[in-house]
């Protein structure tokens, strides 16, 4: 496969072509929008993490935070690739130093996120890395987080993006995204 970084069309176009809709999941009415055949394609998915690599770098970044658990999955690859460490944000509980938290609102509820506290610099850049921007609810908490603790958020970044849900709009840094679904 060519490398499509540096051509965008090209990029979300192959991109597209491994991204299966599987209907009524997880209940009636909702598109799910599969990552698993792109990351079954070594190809598509070097190709997707040069992509967002190139995108990210162009940021100034110091640092990636990737967001529980598909995060993870775009973000120890893209850190490898840029050379630049990887900071995570999981759910509580499941970091073993002093973490700082946020709270942050669900559909049907509240959820809440943790970070090392010691692992944001303030005045360095980050990019948050996660699989899919939807409504952005989550990307906002991690903001909120990284800024509290001092940190700026230089972009956020991910392969999928569902603007029809308008999560852009709660992110106040530039989001970039290879794909985008209406």
């Amino acid at each position: 496969m060519p490398n499509a970084a540096d051509n965008p069309a090209e990029t979300a176009a192959i991109l597209t072509g491994l991204i299966r809709d599987v209907p009524d999941f997880p209940k009636p009415g909702i598109l799910f929008k599969d990552i698993t055949p792109l990351l079954e394609s070594p190809d598509g998915f070097r190709t997707c993490i040069a992509a967002l690599g190139e995108r990210v770098r162009a940021h100034g970044v110091t640092a990636l935070v990737a967001i529980e658990s598909r995060g993870f999955i775009f973000g120890a690859p893209l850190a490898t690739y840029l050379g630049l460490p990887l900071i995570v944000v999981r759910k509580p509980g499941k970091l073993p130093r002093r973490t700082e938290s946020v709270s942050y609102q669900l559909e049907y509820g509240e959820d809440r996120l943790e970070v090392h506290a010691d692992a944001i610099v303030a005045g360095s850049r980050y990019a948050i890395i996660d699989d899919v921007l939807a409504t952005g609810g989550t990307a906002e908490a991690v903001a909120t987080l990284i800024a509290r603790l001092g940190g700026i958020v230089a972009c956020a970044a991910f392969p999928i993006e569902l603007a029809f849900l308008a999560g852009r709009a709660r992110l106040s840094a530039p989001v970039e995204s290879l794909v985008v679904f209406g």
